[in-house]
Protein backbone atom coordinates (compact mmCIF):
# COMPACT_ATOMS: atom_id res chain seq x y z
CA UNK A 1 0.00 0.00 0.00
CA UNK A 2 1.44 3.31 -0.87
CA UNK A 3 2.31 6.16 1.22
CA UNK A 4 -0.24 8.64 1.55
CA UNK A 5 0.63 12.32 -0.39
CA UNK A 6 1.00 15.40 1.55
CA UNK A 7 0.43 13.61 5.15
CA UNK A 8 0.38 16.34 8.21
CA UNK A 9 2.40 15.25 11.45
CA UNK A 10 1.80 12.31 13.56
CA UNK A 11 0.08 10.78 10.85
CA UNK A 12 -0.04 6.85 11.17
CA UNK A 13 0.34 4.70 8.07
CA UNK A 14 -0.15 0.42 8.02
CA UNK A 15 1.66 -1.44 5.83
CA UNK A 16 0.84 -5.25 6.71
CA UNK A 17 2.03 -5.95 10.76
CA UNK A 18 3.94 -2.99 10.42
CA UNK A 19 2.86 0.57 11.79
CA UNK A 20 4.87 4.43 10.67
CA UNK A 21 4.27 7.84 11.94
CA UNK A 22 5.15 11.04 10.10
CA UNK A 23 7.93 13.38 11.57
CA UNK A 24 7.00 16.72 9.54
CA UNK A 25 9.96 18.50 10.89
CA UNK A 26 12.67 15.84 9.13
CA UNK A 27 9.48 14.88 6.41
CA UNK A 28 10.37 10.91 6.96
CA UNK A 29 7.75 8.14 8.00
CA UNK A 30 8.90 6.67 11.07
CA UNK A 31 8.85 2.65 12.05
CA UNK A 32 6.86 2.73 15.35
CA UNK A 33 8.29 -0.56 17.47
CA UNK A 34 6.36 -3.94 17.73
CA UNK A 35 4.79 -3.90 21.31
CA UNK A 36 5.69 -6.80 23.68
CA UNK A 37 2.73 -9.26 23.69
CA UNK A 38 1.14 -9.89 27.39
CA UNK A 39 0.63 -13.17 27.42
CA UNK A 40 -1.25 -13.40 31.30
CA UNK A 41 -3.81 -11.64 30.94
CA UNK A 42 -3.65 -11.55 34.92
CA UNK A 43 -0.79 -8.02 34.52
CA UNK A 44 -3.05 -6.57 32.12
CA UNK A 45 -5.87 -6.78 35.20
CA UNK A 46 -3.36 -6.03 37.96
CA UNK A 47 -0.24 -4.51 36.35
CA UNK A 48 2.83 -3.74 38.31
CA UNK A 49 5.40 -1.47 38.33
CA UNK A 50 8.99 -1.18 39.79
CA UNK A 51 8.95 2.31 39.66
CA UNK A 52 7.05 5.37 38.75
CA UNK A 53 8.36 8.56 37.33
CA UNK A 54 6.27 11.64 37.80
CA UNK A 55 7.65 14.66 36.27
CA UNK A 56 8.13 17.58 38.81
CA UNK A 57 6.41 20.66 38.37
CA UNK A 58 5.79 24.31 40.10
CA UNK A 59 2.14 24.19 39.64
CA UNK A 60 -0.92 21.48 40.15
CA UNK A 61 -2.91 19.69 37.13
CA UNK A 62 -6.13 19.74 36.36
CA UNK A 63 -8.18 19.15 39.52
CA UNK A 64 -9.62 15.96 39.04
CA UNK A 65 -10.11 12.97 42.58
CA UNK A 66 -7.26 10.65 42.72
CA UNK A 67 -4.76 12.54 40.42
CA UNK A 68 -1.27 12.66 41.70
CA UNK A 69 1.82 14.91 40.55
CA UNK A 70 5.36 16.11 42.09
CA UNK A 71 5.08 19.72 43.47
CA UNK A 72 8.64 20.79 42.84
CA UNK A 73 8.64 24.28 45.01
CA UNK A 74 7.10 21.45 48.35
CA UNK A 75 8.96 18.53 47.50
CA UNK A 76 5.91 16.06 48.16
CA UNK A 77 3.72 14.43 46.18
CA UNK A 78 0.52 15.71 45.92
CA UNK A 79 -2.98 14.15 45.99
CA UNK A 80 -6.47 15.22 45.06
CA UNK A 81 -9.24 13.68 46.98
CA UNK A 82 -12.17 15.29 45.19
CA UNK A 83 -12.17 18.63 47.33
CA UNK A 84 -8.38 19.84 46.98
CA UNK A 85 -4.88 19.24 46.67
CA UNK A 86 -2.55 17.92 50.12
CA UNK A 87 0.53 16.09 50.49
CA UNK A 88 0.62 12.14 49.74
CA UNK A 89 1.88 11.16 52.88
CA UNK A 90 3.84 8.02 53.91
CA UNK A 91 2.37 5.25 55.67
CA UNK A 92 -0.97 8.02 56.63
CA UNK A 93 -2.04 9.51 53.50
CA UNK A 94 -5.63 10.48 55.09
CA UNK A 95 -3.53 12.51 58.01
CA UNK A 96 -2.72 16.08 57.78
CA UNK A 97 0.18 16.05 60.86
CA UNK A 98 2.90 13.94 62.10
CA UNK A 99 3.20 12.76 65.25
CA UNK A 100 2.64 10.06 67.21
CA UNK A 101 0.80 6.12 65.91
CA UNK A 102 -1.12 7.32 63.78
CA UNK A 103 -4.38 5.64 62.49
CA UNK A 104 -7.84 5.81 61.23
CA UNK A 105 -11.31 5.91 62.77
CA UNK A 106 -14.06 6.19 60.34
CA UNK A 107 -13.65 10.44 59.45
CA UNK A 108 -11.33 10.86 61.97
CA UNK A 109 -7.27 10.49 61.89
CA UNK A 110 -6.08 10.01 64.97
CA UNK A 111 -2.85 10.39 67.17
CA UNK A 112 -1.55 8.41 69.71
CA UNK A 113 1.05 9.14 72.27
CA UNK A 114 2.14 6.32 74.54
CA UNK A 115 5.48 8.20 75.02
CA UNK A 116 6.58 12.28 74.31
CA UNK A 117 7.12 13.87 70.85
CA UNK A 118 5.48 16.55 68.63
CA UNK A 119 2.68 16.89 66.73
CA UNK A 120 3.04 18.53 64.13
CA UNK A 121 0.15 19.95 61.37
CA UNK A 122 0.99 20.70 58.09
CA UNK A 123 -1.80 23.66 57.88
CA UNK A 124 -4.13 25.72 60.10
CA UNK A 125 -6.89 23.41 61.46
CA UNK A 126 -8.81 22.16 64.63
CA UNK A 127 -8.23 19.05 66.75
CA UNK A 128 -10.05 17.11 69.91
CA UNK A 129 -7.99 15.83 72.39
CA UNK A 130 -7.68 13.72 75.50
CA UNK A 131 -4.91 14.85 77.88
CA UNK A 132 -4.42 12.01 80.45
CA UNK A 133 -1.45 12.59 83.40
CA UNK A 134 0.37 10.31 85.20
CA UNK A 135 -1.02 8.41 88.02
CA UNK A 136 -0.32 8.47 91.94
CA UNK A 137 1.76 6.00 93.58
CA UNK A 138 -0.17 4.09 96.53
CA UNK A 139 1.52 4.62 100.36
CA UNK A 140 3.60 2.04 101.49
CA UNK A 141 2.46 0.15 104.80
CA UNK A 142 0.85 0.73 107.52
CA UNK A 143 -2.94 1.58 106.48
CA UNK A 144 -1.85 2.90 102.99
CA UNK A 145 -3.67 5.01 100.95
CA UNK A 146 -4.08 4.94 97.52
CA UNK A 147 -3.17 6.97 94.86
CA UNK A 148 -4.78 9.65 93.01
CA UNK A 149 -5.54 9.25 88.86
CA UNK A 150 -3.35 11.32 86.99
CA UNK A 151 -6.04 14.83 86.00
CA UNK A 152 -8.28 14.05 82.64
CA UNK A 153 -8.71 16.93 79.94
CA UNK A 154 -10.16 16.45 76.91
CA UNK A 155 -12.06 19.09 74.76
CA UNK A 156 -12.86 19.55 71.13
CA UNK A 157 -12.49 22.27 68.54
CA UNK A 158 -8.67 23.40 69.72
CA UNK A 159 -6.72 25.25 66.98
CA UNK A 160 -3.43 24.41 65.24
CA UNK A 161 -1.66 25.83 63.10
CA UNK A 162 1.28 24.37 60.48
CA UNK A 163 3.81 23.97 63.79
CA UNK A 164 5.93 21.31 65.61
CA UNK A 165 3.68 21.45 69.61
CA UNK A 166 5.54 19.69 71.80
CA UNK A 167 3.33 16.14 73.55
CA UNK A 168 4.79 15.02 77.15
CA UNK A 169 3.66 11.95 78.80
CA UNK A 170 3.57 12.45 82.15
CA UNK A 171 5.24 8.77 84.54
CA UNK A 172 3.39 7.65 87.06
CA UNK A 173 4.28 8.14 90.62
CA UNK A 174 6.73 5.47 92.23
CA UNK A 175 5.01 3.38 94.66
CA UNK A 176 5.78 3.81 98.67
CA UNK A 177 7.39 1.27 100.79
CA UNK A 178 6.76 0.56 104.39
CA UNK A 179 6.46 3.64 106.19
CA UNK A 180 7.17 5.81 102.99
CA UNK A 181 4.48 7.84 100.99
CA UNK A 182 3.69 7.07 96.99
CA UNK A 183 5.06 9.77 94.77
CA UNK A 184 2.57 12.19 92.85
CA UNK A 185 2.59 11.31 89.46
CA UNK A 186 3.82 13.72 86.36
CA UNK A 187 2.08 16.07 84.17
CA UNK A 188 1.21 15.36 80.91
CA UNK A 189 0.91 17.95 78.35
CA UNK A 190 0.15 18.95 74.69
CA UNK A 191 0.46 22.27 73.51
CA UNK A 192 -0.97 24.83 75.97
CA UNK A 193 -2.76 22.45 77.79
CA UNK A 194 -1.73 20.45 81.24
CA UNK A 195 -2.98 17.66 83.26
CA UNK A 196 -1.92 17.60 86.35
CA UNK A 197 0.26 14.38 88.14
CA UNK A 198 -2.00 12.38 90.70
CA UNK A 199 -1.53 12.66 94.43
CA UNK A 200 0.39 10.42 96.15
CA UNK A 201 -0.84 7.55 98.57
CA UNK A 202 -0.31 8.24 102.02
CA UNK A 203 1.31 6.17 104.94
CA UNK A 204 0.04 6.44 108.36
CA UNK A 205 -0.75 9.11 110.08
CA UNK A 206 -0.19 11.19 106.66
CA UNK A 207 -3.07 12.66 104.42
CA UNK A 208 -3.35 12.03 100.98
CA UNK A 209 -1.59 14.41 98.36
CA UNK A 210 -3.03 16.77 95.99
CA UNK A 211 -3.02 16.01 92.11
CA UNK A 212 -5.35 15.95 88.98
CA UNK A 213 -7.05 13.70 91.65
CA UNK A 214 -6.41 13.59 95.26
CA UNK A 215 -4.56 10.80 96.71
CA UNK A 216 -5.74 8.49 99.31
CA UNK A 217 -5.20 9.38 103.50
CA UNK A 218 -3.85 6.82 105.80
CA UNK A 219 -4.85 6.24 109.47
CA UNK A 220 -6.59 9.35 110.81
CA UNK A 221 -5.48 10.92 108.16
CA UNK A 222 -7.53 12.87 105.18
CA UNK A 223 -7.89 12.26 101.34
CA UNK A 224 -5.99 14.54 99.30
CA UNK A 225 -7.75 16.90 96.98
CA UNK A 226 -8.02 17.64 93.75
CA UNK A 227 -5.99 20.30 91.77
CA UNK A 228 -7.67 23.40 91.04
CA UNK A 229 -5.06 24.77 88.44
CA UNK A 230 -7.29 24.22 86.80
CA UNK A 231 -10.05 22.71 88.43
CA UNK A 232 -12.36 19.67 86.58
CA UNK A 233 -9.41 17.41 86.17
CA UNK A 234 -10.28 14.84 88.80
CA UNK A 235 -11.97 14.03 92.12
CA UNK A 236 -10.66 14.02 96.04
CA UNK A 237 -9.38 11.43 97.72
CA UNK A 238 -11.07 9.61 100.71
CA UNK A 239 -10.46 9.47 103.78
CA UNK A 240 -8.39 7.15 105.85
CA UNK A 241 -10.08 5.10 109.07
CA UNK A 242 -9.87 6.34 112.63
CA UNK A 243 -10.51 2.67 114.43
CA UNK A 244 -10.28 -0.65 113.83
CA UNK A 245 -9.53 -3.81 113.64
CA UNK A 246 -8.62 -3.03 110.23
CA UNK A 247 -7.57 0.41 110.21
CA UNK A 248 -7.97 0.61 106.07
CA UNK A 249 -6.51 3.74 104.23
CA UNK A 250 -8.80 5.42 101.45
CA UNK A 251 -9.19 5.15 98.25
CA UNK A 252 -7.63 7.85 95.63
CA UNK A 253 -9.90 10.17 93.54
CA UNK A 254 -10.98 9.04 89.80
CA UNK A 255 -11.55 10.81 87.22
CA UNK A 256 -15.31 10.87 87.70
CA UNK A 257 -15.72 9.19 91.16
CA UNK A 258 -14.11 10.21 94.41
CA UNK A 259 -12.02 7.93 96.31
CA UNK A 260 -14.21 5.84 98.76
CA UNK A 261 -13.46 6.99 102.52
CA UNK A 262 -11.91 3.61 104.73
CA UNK A 263 -13.45 1.81 107.29
CA UNK A 264 -12.38 -0.28 110.77
CA UNK A 265 -13.49 -3.07 108.40
CA UNK A 266 -10.56 -2.05 105.81
CA UNK A 267 -9.65 -0.09 102.59
CA UNK A 268 -11.64 2.02 100.14
CA UNK A 269 -11.89 1.84 96.90
CA UNK A 270 -10.43 3.76 94.01
CA UNK A 271 -12.84 6.34 92.23
CA UNK A 272 -13.89 5.42 88.85
CA UNK A 273 -12.48 6.60 85.85
CA UNK A 274 -13.84 8.18 82.90
CA UNK A 275 -14.62 6.68 79.38
CA UNK A 276 -13.04 8.13 76.02
CA UNK A 277 -13.39 6.67 72.28
CA UNK A 278 -11.29 9.37 70.49
CA UNK A 279 -8.70 6.61 70.26
CA UNK A 280 -10.99 4.16 67.80
CA UNK A 281 -13.34 2.52 70.45
CA UNK A 282 -14.14 3.21 74.36
CA UNK A 283 -11.76 3.04 77.44
CA UNK A 284 -11.99 4.42 80.68
CA UNK A 285 -9.18 6.30 82.10
CA UNK A 286 -7.99 7.80 84.82
CA UNK A 287 -9.02 5.26 88.09
CA UNK A 288 -8.10 5.75 91.45
CA UNK A 289 -6.29 3.33 93.39
CA UNK A 290 -7.76 1.26 96.21
CA UNK A 291 -6.88 1.72 99.85
CA UNK A 292 -4.87 -0.81 102.46
CA UNK A 293 -6.10 -3.16 104.97
CA UNK A 294 -4.26 -3.43 107.70
CA UNK A 295 -5.39 -6.55 109.09
CA UNK A 296 -5.40 -10.38 107.08
CA UNK A 297 -8.99 -10.83 106.37
CA UNK A 298 -9.80 -7.16 105.96
CA UNK A 299 -11.64 -5.53 103.33
CA UNK A 300 -9.15 -4.49 100.32
CA UNK A 301 -10.14 -1.28 98.35
CA UNK A 302 -10.70 -2.22 94.71
CA UNK A 303 -8.85 -0.13 91.77
CA UNK A 304 -11.01 2.02 90.22
CA UNK A 305 -11.79 1.33 86.47
CA UNK A 306 -9.60 2.55 84.30
CA UNK A 307 -6.51 1.58 85.16
CA UNK A 308 -6.57 1.93 89.05
CA UNK A 309 -4.49 -0.97 91.08
CA UNK A 310 -6.20 -2.38 94.53
CA UNK A 311 -4.79 -2.58 97.45
CA UNK A 312 -3.02 -5.14 99.63
CA UNK A 313 -3.11 -6.78 103.17
CA UNK A 314 -1.38 -7.39 105.96
CA UNK A 315 2.21 -7.11 104.58
CA UNK A 316 0.92 -7.95 100.83
CA UNK A 317 2.06 -5.69 98.09
CA UNK A 318 -0.39 -3.88 96.15
CA UNK A 319 -1.11 -3.88 92.78
CA UNK A 320 -0.07 -1.00 90.42
CA UNK A 321 -2.03 0.56 87.55
CA UNK A 322 -1.95 -0.12 83.92
CA UNK A 323 -0.04 1.57 81.72
CA UNK A 324 -1.08 4.28 79.95
CA UNK A 325 -4.05 5.30 81.75
CA UNK A 326 -2.97 7.47 84.47
CA UNK A 327 -4.83 4.97 86.98
CA UNK A 328 -3.33 5.38 90.91
CA UNK A 329 -1.18 2.52 92.30
CA UNK A 330 -2.83 0.37 95.00
CA UNK A 331 -1.99 1.27 98.75
CA UNK A 332 0.40 -1.14 101.02
CA UNK A 333 -1.19 -2.50 104.51
CA UNK A 334 -0.01 -4.09 107.39
CA UNK A 335 2.82 -4.32 110.10
CA UNK A 336 5.24 -6.25 108.11
CA UNK A 337 7.23 -4.39 105.11
CA UNK A 338 4.39 -3.70 102.38
CA UNK A 339 5.06 -1.78 99.09
CA UNK A 340 2.48 0.36 97.59
CA UNK A 341 1.74 0.12 93.46
CA UNK A 342 3.00 2.34 90.95
CA UNK A 343 0.89 4.90 89.42
CA UNK A 344 0.38 4.45 85.79
CA UNK A 345 1.85 6.54 83.12
CA UNK A 346 -0.32 8.94 81.12
CA UNK A 347 -1.80 9.03 77.56
CA UNK A 348 -2.41 11.70 74.47
CA UNK A 349 -4.45 11.27 71.90
CA UNK A 350 -5.58 13.86 69.09
CA UNK A 351 -7.79 13.23 66.77
CA UNK A 352 -9.50 15.48 63.53
CA UNK A 353 -11.98 15.77 60.53
CA UNK A 354 -10.41 14.33 57.31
Amino acid sequence: MAFPVNPSDNDVHKEGNRSFVYDSTLGVWDRLATPTRLVDQSRMDSPTFSEILLQPTTSAPTASQGKLYFDYTQNAIMQHDGTGWEQLRKGAPFAKATGGHITRDGNYAVHTFLTSGVFTPSSSFTVDYLVVAGGGGGGGSSHGGGGGAGGFRTATGFAVTATGLTVTIGSGGAAGTQGQLGANGEASIFSTIVSMGGGFGATSPNNGGTGGSGGGGAWNGSGGIATTYPSGQGTAGGAGSTSGPNYGGGGGGGASGAGGAASSGGGGAGGAGTSNSYGGSARTYAGGGGGSSHSTGGTVGAGGAGGGGAGSENGGTAVSATVNTGGGGGGGGGSPAATGGAGGSGIVIIRYAI
